[in-house]
């Protein structure tokens, strides 16, 4: 990070601290992204971005007050953002309900996370020509896709309790999407790999992902559409981090719980059930920060609090919610480390770090093998939940019929849905093949803020509707 930006962090929370503020945080933030786009194996732009600057909150009169500066340098000119800001929470006073933080120890630190095979934008173009070529050259393709980019971003926190941290890190992104034509069907088969690190996450296995998602999509245009039924489904890890993401992660936001974030389907299906039953006894779900490589590894959130595992339902008993200091206050529990923005020029909200499934102790072939109809279903597509994310439906990119212990048809344009309560009552079977996907895209807020994040879990089998959208 430039020194100076870290420098006007230090010298905005000693001036709010002469202003009788009751609590005071800075995030300086640097961002440095480099992006390639290949197309049918031409280049169709490369990108570089930086963006940089501090984002302020502070309390005062019981309630909070924000701000943002892009690029900072005449600190004059900040102090009169600051004193604004200030006079906002007079406009603000709230009579009854006064903010209160959960107390959060003091720490200083500098973490830098490892990068074992160094990134730059000239290797990631070399590597998504590969993927390209690849995936042009197989039968009934007509358009090959990869995106390629990796961002260095430096974090530094620092607040008026005394804490300064600052986290350095890179994230690496192969987006790769491969569409197949022919006889007046067209399919396309998708795929993100990635994650906190460097070159070494994508290089061991990316060409064969190419491989894989595009005879995929060349073998849909023959597939089979499916007839609506209730039926046994298997569903493979990807499916499930989309899955446990948006029915079980979103839902585990205690701001949503508490009805304060009610944009986007923002509501909790499970509010008020803390203690109770809501899965069968299969079902262990947990967000962990700590996950290394993936995209929601990190050591401090954008509060300053330190990250650890959190337990949120233990054999289909919900016991906890991802929270901040102030809800955890509300919630008489502590911070989870769950705190985030986007970037400085957002409020940080509450928001899944790497939230998964926990992992079981069958194969898949021992799951397959019992089903004697039903659907295995592969892999993430696009999402329509409700409200309160109980009744939801889910795209895959594509399913198989299950006969006999069997895998037979392949099937296309598949939908599964259910409600929230009677699908993860139904699970009866977890893998021992747990995963971690990447999530680059997560919406959340009003304004909307855009996240990246790991979600995960194993295979799981359950109850569900299955049907295709033609």
């Amino acid at each position: 990070m430039d020194q100076d930006l870290q420098d006007i962090a230090d010298k905005i929370i000693k001036y709010l601290d002469q202003k009788n503020v009751q609590y005071s945080d800075v995030r300086a933030d640097q961002q440095i992204k480099k992006s390639a786009l290949i197309e049918n194996k031409d280049i169709e732009h490369i990108k570089n971005n930086e963006n940089k600057g501090v984002g302020v909150r502070l309390i005062k009169n019981g309630t909070w007050s924000f701000c943002s500066i892009t690029n900072p340098n005449s600190f004059d000119k900040i102090k009169n953002i600051l004193d604004n800001t200030i006079k906002n929470s007079d406009y603000r006073k709230i009579k009854n309900k006064k903010i209160k933080l959960h107390s959060n120890t003091v720490n200083k630190k500098e973490i830098n996370f490892p990068v074992l095979k160094k990134t730059d934008i000239e290797e990631l173009i070399k590597i998504g020509f590969e993927c390209n070529k690849i995936i042009s050259s197989t039968p009934k393709i007509i358009k090959s896709i990869t995106h390629a980019s990796y961002t260095t971003n430096s974090k530094y926190f620092v607040n008026s309790e005394g804490s300064e941290i600052l986290q350095n890190f890179t994230d690496i992104i192969m987006e790769m999407v491969a569409t197949a034509h022919e006889s007046g069907q067209t399919q396309s088969v998708n795929l993100t790999e990635g994650g906190r690190g460097g070159l070494e996450l994508i290089t061991n296995k990316i060409q064969q992902s190419a491989k894989e998602i595009s005879k995929k999509a060349s073998e849909l245009i023959y597939a089979k559409p499916v007839k609506e039924e209730k039926a046994t489904v298997v569903m493979n890890p990807d499916f499930v981090s989309l899955l446990t993401h948006e029915i079980l992660g979103h839902p585990s936001e205690a701001d949503r719980v508490l009805g304060k974030e009610m944009a986007w389907a923002g509501g909790a299906w499970w509010k008020g059930k803390i203690g109770e039953k809501i899965g069968s006894e299969k079902l262990n779900v947990f967000d962990d920060p700590t996950i290394k490589e993936s995209l929601g590894w990190y050591y401090f959130d954008d509060e300053g609090v330190e990250t650890k595992k959190t337990t949120l339902v233990e054999k289909g008993v919900l016991k906890n919610h991802m929270q901040n200091r102030e809800t955890s206050e509300i919630f008489n529990t502590i911070p989870t480390g769950n705190m985030r923005a986007t970037d400085y020029r957002f409020m940080p909200l509450i928001r899944m770090a790497c939230t998964c499934i926990g992992n079981g102790d069958q194969s898949v072939n021992e799951i397959i093998k019992d089903v004697k109809n039903g659907y295995y279903i592969s892999n993430m597509k696009v999402p329509s939940i409700d409200m309160n994310r109980y009744n939801w439906n889910i795209s895959c990119q594509y399913a198989q019929k299950i006969e006999n212990g069997e895998i037979t048809d392949l099937l296309r344009d598949v939908i599964v849905m259910g409600t929230a309560p009677e699908f993860f009552n139904s699970i009866d079977a977890c893998g021992n093949d747990f995963t971690v996907r990447p999530i680059t895209n997560c919406g959340k807020g009003d304004p909307m803020q855009s996240m990246m994040m790991g979600n995960g879990g194993p295979t799981i089998r359950g109850t569900a509707i299955v049907k295709s959208v033609n």
